[in-house]
């Protein structure tokens, strides 16, 4: 400090550059030692002591306190110590006291959306619940309002398959400090479907097998998503060899699949319509005919389909083979494939013929059973006389049952021999007594005559019996009938 005498004779102090410099730093200093933290600032902390419940920080002029459950691990144990110097957030200021924590305040949350608002960049967010006309999504603590039209690039039928789903988002409104944020989740598939088209189209071509993974099922066939953001359908008759009724029987939403491409079409807006098949992906069954599947061998097959002309059989996965209406059942006249099997039941069957070059099965659902035409020599010798049941009426004769599956013709010449035999009463599913006229088993044919050997009286008693002994073959009552005619002629 310099000395001298001012104007008035007395001395005058002075201050030095030293002096000013000095009394700036003691007061920035000062100023330092009072700063004020704000919940929300971010500090450096390193750690001075590690207590009981808390653990305390350096922040430089001041100390901090972090609850000690901040910093443990998913086995609760604290893995840092003495002299670690941490990244932390104030989160209260109180009595001077100032508590820090390694997790980001909502403060800090909300300043991290909104930089990612003003720099256009994804932030991933949790599907939470659906509301009003959208989604409820979590983004780092904030809740976020997401419209269901920017959940997805596609009509979205089941919201609720979105929740606790995590995705990347794009903010597309930030508000009153976080308050009110809007997100987007189509931008970013829109973003990667236009970068999966460039290179699809390049890279890609008719014929290619491809992996993807089933995105949606519908009654037409399945959506299969080849590259991100870009799917191509597979139609339901593309979906398996098998016949297939509904996509569902096959396939399930998220499953992974390998197609191959059939078509590639572009479409209006730099769209793309593609074709895919998951069935020619792999081997053609007819290819791969299995050796056992030979004719005359007895196979357990699924009934696939009902046709007027008979019923197809699934006898080995994508080999069908075909019920004529003529092969279906040896006891009744089938008119309808559907009277005897229905689609999806299981049946027993016979393979008649393998047509490779055709790629042909002939089935037998009658053959499969016992054939009731090997008894008929037996039961049915020409001479015996049986009764049977009219089944059908034609101009030229009568059709009678004479056992499940035997049927016999009774001409109408062979009836008007015999004027008493009322060939013009009887109807359908009227009893009757016949005899057996000639028999041709090869041909499972059955002529049939009036009873030759009786007189009026007795073939007429005999047809108004009822049959006491129900449960007997119509050969056993025709064996009585003649021992009786025998006995009387004697």
């Amino acid at each position: 400090m310099a000395n001298e005498f001012n104007d008035d004779g007395n001395w005058k102090e002075e201050k030095s550059s030293d002096d000013g410099e000095f009394a700036r730093m003691f007061a920035e200093s000062e100023k330092k030692g009072q700063a004020r933290y704000q919940p929300g600032d971010k500090v450096e902390g390193e750690i001075l002591i590690i207590g009981k419940d808390n653990v305390f920080v350096s922040l430089g002029a001041k100390e901090g306190i972090i609850h000690k459950l901040d910093l443990a691990d998913a086995e609760g144990k604290i893995t840092c110590k003495v002299g670690d110097k941490l990244k932390l957030f104030v989160t209260q200021v109180r009595a001077g006291e100032i508590h820090v924590s390694p997790n980001p305040t909502s403060k800090n949350l909300a300043n991290d959306l909104e930089d990612a608002f003003d720099m256009e960049l994804s932030v991933e967010g949790k599907v939470a619940e659906v509301c009003n006309g959208g989604f409820r999504v979590q983004l780092k603590g904030k809740l976020a309002f997401c419209p269901i039209s920017q959940m997805d690039n596609k009509r979205i039928e089941q919201p609720e398959l979105y929740l606790g789903q995590r995705y990347e988002f794009k903010i597309t409104k930030f508000e009153e400090g976080g308050r009110n944020i809007v997100v987007s989740r189509r931008k970013i598939l829109d973003e990667e479907r236009e970068v999966s088209l460039g290179a699809f189209t390049e890279e890609r071509k008719p014929g290619d097998i491809v992996a993807g993974r089933v995105t949606k099922l519908e009654k037409f066939g399945a959506f299969i998503e080849i590259a991100p953001g870009l799917d191509g359908l597979a139609h339901v008759s593309e979906l398996a060899w098998s016949r297939v009724g509904d996509p569902s029987e096959v396939l399930r939403v998220g499953q992974d699949v390998t197609a191959k491409i059939l078509k590639i079409e572009p479409q209006e807006g730099g769209r793309l319509r593609i074709s895919l098949s998951i069935k020619q992906a792999g081997a053609e069954p007819w290819d791969n005919f299995p050796v056992n599947l030979e004719p005359g061998r007895m196979v357990e097959g699924r009934v696939t389909n009902c046709a007027k002309f008979g019923a197809f059989v699934e006898i080995a996965p994508g080999l069908e083979g075909l019920i004529p209406l003529s092969e279906m059942s040896y006891s009744k006249r089938v008119m309808r494939s559907d009277e005897l099997v229905k689609p999806g039941e299981t049946v027993s069957v016979m393979i008649k013929e393998v047509d490779r070059e055709k790629r042909r099965i002939s089935l037998s659902l009658k053959d499969a059973g016992t054939d009731p035409w090997s008894l008929v020599a037996h039961k049915f010798p020409v001479g015996t006389i049986v009764k049977g049941k009219v089944e059908r009426r034609e101009a030229y004769g009568l059709f009678i049952k004479l056992d499940d599956g035997v049927t016999g013709l009774l001409p109408k010449s062979k009836a008007v021999e015999k004027p008493e035999f009322p060939f013009d009463k009887l109807r359908i599913n009227d009893e009757v007594v016949v005899q057996v006229a000639e028999l041709r088993t090869a041909e499972r044919r059955i002529s049939l005559q009036p009873p030759g050997e009786t007189d009026a009286g007795d073939w007429k008693a005999y047809s108004e019996k009822q049959d006491a002994a129900a449960g007997g073959s119509f050969g056993t009552l025709g064996d009585k009938l003649k021992a009786a005619m025998e006995k009387k002629k004697k």
